[in-house]
């Protein structure tokens, strides 16, 4: 008997739902939310309402998509967090509503997770190139940057997070500075590959262990910026790519140094990345040429699953299912929400 799995995705500002059966992607429907450009950041209260808007389409559309019916849903998850409790609101009352309705079983799924088991999503029955347990998962995104021993499907370590700010967020707010549009990281991605990666120097963060740090890049950035204007008021303009391919190229170098300590103290030779900041051009190109130096197996998930999806929800839905780990209707959601 076919396990057909419904996924529900709103931790952000993105409306999203997923169908996978028996680990095999079937739909992955997304409904974007273009009136936070605007304010150059997502406004939770306008989040919360696009959702309640978007999320009865969303589903209809991945149901027909995958050419099923409700009545073909073995059973269904949502992100219970991290996220935005508005957001998340709206995803756990539908996933609730469903549930009932259909009388199927209900599973929370960890936003982070779902990005980390974003590898083994299947593309058909015969799509075997997944990582290898245990693997090293290097997960970067606008909230988040972490390094993390993914002992099995459910079964994860955080090693390395971040002590104050996320990699994305470096991205995006370091953008803002020089006026670039919202989100800023594909921005600076884009214009780096046009500019000099060590035009301008940056500081990096001297930090223990596996943690992470991107508030000291931020602040070098700005600082940086304001003493070239004094010398020339059109600094930024006549630097725009410089600044950008600088910036880049040492958000890269800060996360690949502590991925290569926790590579070589491991033992651990599968590397995974995820989350929104593994669409990096820049950082992608640094795992395959870090996996060819040092013998280092890389998994590179595609750009569809990088960003807030369903489908990366549904994967872990799937393997909660078989081990018959499901959530009751009381369960709420949570803004902080631990992998481990």
């Amino acid at each position: 008997m076919d396990v057909n799995i419904l996924g529900i995705e709103s931790s952000c500002d993105d409306t999203s739902a997923a169908v996978i059966s028996n680990g095999v992607i079937k739909s992955n429907e997304i409904a974007n939310q273009a009136v936070h450009e605007a304010f150059g950041g997502v406004v939770p209260e306008l989040a919360s309402r696009a959702h309640q808007q978007n999320i009865i389409p969303v589903v209809d559309s991945a149901l027909k998509k995958a050419g099923m019916t409700a009545e073909d849903i073995t059973a269904i998850c949502f992100t219970r967090g991290p996220g935005l409790l508005g957001s998340l609101l709206v995803g756990s009352s539908f996933a609730k509503g469903f549930s009932l309705a259909q009388n199927i079983p209900l599973i929370d799924v960890n936003h982070l997770q779902g990005h980390v088991l974003a590898h083994f999503i299947k593309e058909n029955e015969k799509d075997t190139d997944q990582p290898k347990f245990p693997f090293l998962c290097l997960l970067v995104s606008g909230g988040h940057s972490q390094i993390i021993i993914v002992k099995s499907h459910l079964e994860m370590e955080v090693i390395g997070t971040t002590i104050d700010d996320a990699a994305g967020e470096a991205f995006d707010k370091c953008a803002k500075v020089i006026d670039l549009p919202y989100p800023g990281g594909p921005v600076v991605d884009r214009l780096a590959k046009l500019g000099d990666p060590l035009s301008i120097k940056l500081s990096k963060p001297k930090i223990e262990g596996y943690n992470y740090s991107f508030s000291g890049l931020k602040t070098s950035f700005l600082y940086t910026i304001r003493d070239r204007m004094k010398e020339d008021p059109d600094f930024i303009k006549k630097n725009t790519e410089n600044l950008c391919a600088s910036l880049q190229h040492t958000i890269i170098e800060i996360l690949m140094d502590k991925l290569n300590k926790a590579v070589k103290d491991t033992g651990i030779k599968e590397v995974a990345v995820a989350g929104g900041v593994s669409a990096n051009s820049g950082l992608r190109n640094a795992l395959i040429r870090y996996g060819e130096t040092a013998n280092v197996k890389i998994h590179i998930p595609k750009f569809e699953f990088t960003t807030d999806n369903a489908a990366m929800i549904a994967i872990v839905g799937y393997y909660k299912y078989k081990k018959g780990l499901f959530a009751s209707q009381d369960i709420t959601p949570l803004a902080r929400f631990s992998i481990d």
